[in-house]
């Protein structure tokens, strides 16, 4: 049996991935590592008694915890989500950003290289199907003007503490096939939406301070546009990447659903004017509230996805319109319950 080291699995991208393998991969050991920050929450495991999945609470910097854990499981792949990711924070605390995606990536591959290999461009025999997924973001690739689309081959140029810290980890991973031969991949996904976000987020604020009638918040203009994928379609996309994906390159994974923030904020009120109306019979929107915006706001961020559509055969399932009327309901029943 395969044996998967998923980091950040209690988060909200690495516990759908997890859901979503123990519900289709059934020779799979699963093994979730994860520092449980405010950003984690083991509820979001949806079987967490799954006779295939085992918890550890930890944390990737610490290099002995790193160790000992791939001593014990040898681990055949490991997909690795955990990373410090609300660009505010980032902001306001720099530091740990860099502690955590960088310094906590390099414990991972450095492990993994002393695990599967022995010596560069020598895989050890009984790790020659081995696997590194690196998850990362657009953010690297900087900011967009109205036209144009990040490729794999984008130039990186980061403008956030954050987006600098993912972009340093991607080189790590980089620089880990180039010098050492080892078997990763990397991908990079535009903003993520569905189940078990962390409510700091753009869309789960936006359903939240609306049912608690409060105002909701958008900063600057509500211009700024992103490009938006559902979050069960990109961890199909990552585990594609993991199993089919060319050693050593990179993916990007988007939803070609490109939406400026004061759109989503919209089309959330009017979904909920129709499924959850306020007593005052007053539209949602009506609560929106344009506030500062953030320092070093990027403009636009959009993915061109057809690397991984072509050669893999990948495509997004949902679109903005079907993916977040799911994505509300899910949230109403959360904080209505």
């Amino acid at each position: 049996m395969k044996t998967i080291l998923v980091t950040g699995g209690a988060g909200f991208i690495g516990s759908n991935y997890i859901n979503y393998l123990l519900e289709v991969a059934e020779e799979v050991k699963v093994v979730n590592l994860d520092k449980l920050t405010y950003a984690g929450d083991l509820a979001n495991i949806e079987n967490p008694q799954h006779p295939n999945y085992q918890f550890v609470e930890g944390d990737i910097c610490d290099l002995q915890l790193v160790q000992e854990l791939f001593k014990s499981h040898q681990f055949d792949e490991i997909v690795h989500f955990a990373a410090e990711s609300h660009v505010d924070n980032s902001i306001a605390n720099p530091s740990v950003f860099i502690e955590t995606n960088v310094n906590g990536s390099f414990n991972l591959l450095q492990t993994a290289y002393k695990l599967w290999m022995h010596e560069p461009f020598q895989v050890k025999e009984e790790f020659s199907n081995a696997r590194f997924l690196h998850v990362s973001t657009d953010e690297v690739y900087g900011t967009l003007g109205e036209t144009g689309l990040f490729t794999e081959e984008t130039p990186y140029a980061p403008n956030s503490p954050y987006s600098a810290s993912k972009a340093a980890s991607d080189m790590l991973v980089r620089s880990y096939f180039h010098t050492y031969g080892m078997p990763v991949v990397t991908t990079n996904c535009s903003n993520n939406y569905g189940p078990h976000q962390h409510d700091e987020k753009l869309i789960p604020t936006i359903i939240r301070k609306a049912i608690q009638e409060e105002s909701i918040p958008i900063y600057g203009k509500g211009t700024n546009i992103r490009d938006w994928l559902f979050v069960l379609d990109h961890c199909k996309g990552i585990q594609l990447a993991l199993a089919e994906g060319k050693l050593g390159e990179t993916y990007n994974i988007g939803g070609k659903n490109e939406r400026q923030n004061l759109y989503i904020a919209q089309s959330i009120c009017e979904i909920l004017d129709k499924i959850h109306p306020r007593e005052n019979k007053e539209s949602y929107k009506s609560l929106i509230k344009f506030v500062k915006d953030r320092p070093g706001h990027d403009f636009r961020y959009a993915i061109d996805a057809s690397k991984i559509e072509d050669e893999l055969g990948w495509e997004a399932k949902e679109n903005f319109e079907s993916g977040i009327e799911k994505t509300i309901r899910w949230y109403l029943n959360k904080y209505t319950q």
